[in-house]
Parts: structure tokens; sequence; C-alpha cells
């Protein structure tokens, strides 16, 4: 069975031929049932009884288990519901268990929650919840197991509002034998997880592993199952990290909370924008962006470094922004102006360890390539963004005033923006590439 699509297969194979994916076939034993299943579907049935949208009665406003975190509890639409079932994942290190064991440490002063770890032991958790503090809560229960059929046994119980589990890739059912962590076995348990949670009302928070290329990990399947997916982004070792909700039943997707981590646990960065300005120097390939993380309007430093290449073939290489675009925008950059870019290696970084996946850096990033080719800079009091278009042309971006807003609080005068969006007089409009680098770059 292909553990990336779940496809079988008589005989071992290095590449799954349904999904293109190398060395992800493992071997899993036949199970035999006794009658055939289509010869029995669909007679044992009983006609439903179906009701009338009108005739639904409208459920009760349900009070929501808060985080303790502000910005985490806007991601997930103003806090966990009950029986919900969230699905968070992130790379290996990230702050994953640190952030579920602060959760799990506020909502216990009010609610029973149970964390249950199937990587970790008890003493394991328990050096991190005295890390963090968690270690005095009598309402934290805590198990070290891997049997998804006793977990779904404690839920089931009702005696826990919220319950961790960490993570489902370690998680196994009797019945089935296969190793945990294949398609069959995070199926099989995630099905029976969400349905122990959906009969008791216990929200539930499953930890989910990543693939190298980061994805999640394991059958598309748990990602459609679940309620609420949460992406635990950034750079493990440093900078700031991001949770966004990738899919969520009960709120908006285009929430973020960014976290910075310290001694004490994850913390709310109150002011990242001025964060990530503190220590920058005005030289040649620097430019200040007003990007958005979700509806929050950030300023970012974009750097950018050209050298003569050394190779016949020149070099591109984007920190925090996606390589394509930047090979599109270099080439945007020699058809439409003058700039030959041709034979020069061209290195881009956004500060911070911020993943952009806003259309509006395309402008910042094409004025940081040519100050860095020309050797011109940006005024300081300035901040750009832009969408910039296969022609050269300047369009309009989304939540301007947002991002204006939020330039004038850090002090900048006036904004380098698309001129259809130029309605205010904070902003001055460009209408293509060329004007925008002839006009604005100084020596």
């Amino acid at each position: 069975m292909c553990q990336n699509c779940g496809a079988v297969y008589g005989k071992w194979s290095g590449r799954c031929e349904n999904c293109g994916e190398w060395n992800t076939l493992v071997e899993q034993l036949a199970e035999s049932s006794g009658k055939s299943v289509v010869a029995r579907a669909g007679k044992g049935g009983h006609v439903l009884n179906v009701q009338t949208m009108r005739s639904i009665a409208a459920e009760k406003a349900v009070t929501r288990l808060k985080t303790g975190i502000d910005d985490l509890d806007a991601v997930l639409g103003g806090g966990i519901l009950p029986g919900a079932v969230l699905l968070l994942a992130g790379q290996p290190g990230i702050g994953k268990s640190t952030l579920l064991l602060q959760v799990t440490a506020k909502v216990a002063e009010s609610t029973p929650v149970l964390y249950a770890s199937g990587e970790e032991s008890a003493s394991q958790v328990r050096l991190r919840a005295e890390r963090l503090g968690a270690h005095t809560n009598d309402q934290l229960g805590f198990v070290a197991t891997t049997s998804a059929d006793d977990i779904a046994a404690t839920i089931r119980s009702g005696q826990y509002k919220l319950v961790i589990i960490d993570s489902i890739q370690t998680l196994a059912l009797d019945e089935i034998t296969s190793a945990p962590g294949t398609v069959s076995q995070i199926t099989n348990s995630s099905n029976v997880i969400i349905r122990a949670a959906k009969e008791a009302g216990a929200a539930v928070v499953l930890v989910g592993h990543v693939t190298k290329e980061g994805s999640i990990a394991g059958p598309k399947v748990l990602e459609h199952l679940v309620d609420v997916v949460l992406q635990f982004e950034g750079d493990r070792y440093g900078g700031f990290k991001v949770v966004r909700a990738i899919k969520n039943r009960f709120g908006s997707t285009s929430e973020a909370a960014i976290f910075e981590m310290d001694q004490d646990g994850l913390r709310i960065v109150t002011n990242p924008s001025a964060a990530l300005l503190a220590e920058r120097q005005n030289a040649d390939g620097s430019v200040v962006l007003a990007t958005l993380e979700g509806t929050r309007p950030l300023l970012v430093e974009i750097q950018a470094l050209v050298n003569p290449t050394s190779f016949g073939y020149p070099k591109r290489t984007a920190s925090g922004f996606d390589l394509n675009r930047l090979n599109l925008l270099i080439a945007v950059l020699e058809r439409r102006t003058k700039l030959n870019l041709s034979d020069k290696d061209i290195y881009i970084n956004v500060v911070g360890g911020l993943k952009l996946s806003d259309q509006a850096a395309d402008l910042a990033i094409c004025m940081a390539i040519a100050s860095a080719a020309a050797g011109r800079r940006l005024d300081d009091s300035v901040v750009v963004f832009g969408e910039v278009g296969l022609g050269g042309e300047i369009r309009s971006v989304v939540a301007a005033d947002r991002r204006i807003a939020e330039a004038k609080k850090l002090g900048f005068k006036r904004a380098i923006a698309p001129a259809t969006g130029a309605k205010n007089e904070f902003i001055t409009g460009v209408g293509d590439l060329r004007t925008a680098l002839i006009d604005y770059l100084q020596k």
C-alpha cells in the first residue's frame, strides 16, 4: 500500500504509479472478510427521516474554550469549539508541543484537560511543564499511550472537555496489523477519535507530522476529516513563527498569530513591524515592504544582493519568497526596463524568517533588485507595495488603507504604490515599473 495516496498493489514497486512518489510502498497483510460486502450492501438499510431547512432547530450559542492567547483565539474563530477536531502540523522542533502545553495549562484553570502523548514519557513532558509553569495544575491530566481504542474510550467517558493527542502518526488500532503511521492506521485511528469526540462533545487537538516537502504526513483524507487545520510555519532555530488556519469550518482562514520563542515558551509578538525593522541599515538593495500576514498589516525589510556571476549560468536564490515568482519578476525587469541581469547572481532575503505569499511584494522585490544592481537606494521614509504584471504595469492590491496605517504608525512619510489606489495623499502612485525605478531610486 502506498503511504502517500493509499493505492494498493499486488507486489512491491519502487515508485507508486498513482501519485508518482518514490519508496512509499509498504507491505500489509490482506484482511479477509467472510462474505462479500458488495453482495449485501444496501439491503439492510432504513428509510431516512428527512427534515426541511425550516424545520431544523437553531442551536443555542456554544461557549468556546479560550486558549489564553488572543491572537490564537482569533485564528480559531473565537476559541476552541466543544466537539471540534483540530489538526496542528509543523516542522519538528518548531514548538507544537510547547504551544499546546501552554494552551492546556490555561484551559485547565477552568475545565479538565487530558494530554495524551505517544512520543514522550511522563517525565519528559513534566520537564517541559516545569519550564512553562504548567506543572502545578490539578485539572491537567497526562497519559502516555499509542492506543487509539483506549484514547477514544477515555474521550467517551466525558471526563475531559479538551484532549490533546501528540501525535496522530503514533496511534494504532488493535484490529489493524499495519505499523503506526501507515495510511490505514492514520485513517482509521482518526475516524475512531473523531466519532468519540462528536459523541462526547469534547474538543480534540491532533498533532500532525510533516514531510520533507512541508506537506502534512499521511493521507489527504486526514485534512478532510478534521474541522480545523492549523499550519505552524517559520524557522525553528530563530525568528518569528506563524500559526495560520488553512481550513476552518468555524471561522476565517485569513487570520494569523505571530509568535517568538523564549525560555518561558512561546509569546505573542505585539509589534512585529518594529522588531523586524529595528536593525535595518538603509543601503542599496534594501526596501521596506508593507505586507499582510493574514489580515494583520506588517512592515518587513526586503534585501537584495546582485553580483556578477563567476559561472556561465547565473544563480537565483530566494529566502522567504517563491523562487519561480522571483524568476518571473527578473524576466519582467529585463524586458520592460534597461537593466541587464543575464550575467548577474541575484539573492533575495525576507528579514525575520517570514515566508511571503502576498502578491503585493512584487514591486518591493523589483525595486530591491534594481537598487542593488544600479547601486542606488530608496529614501528612508518610503514603504513600497504593489503587484507587477507581465507588461511591467503596477496593479492594485487589497487592504491598501491598512498597510498605510501601519506605515504611518512607524513614522514613514509616503508609500510607492499602484496609481489606481492613489486616493490617499500618503500614496505616491506609479503606473509602470520603469517609472517607479527612474523616479524614486536615488544616488
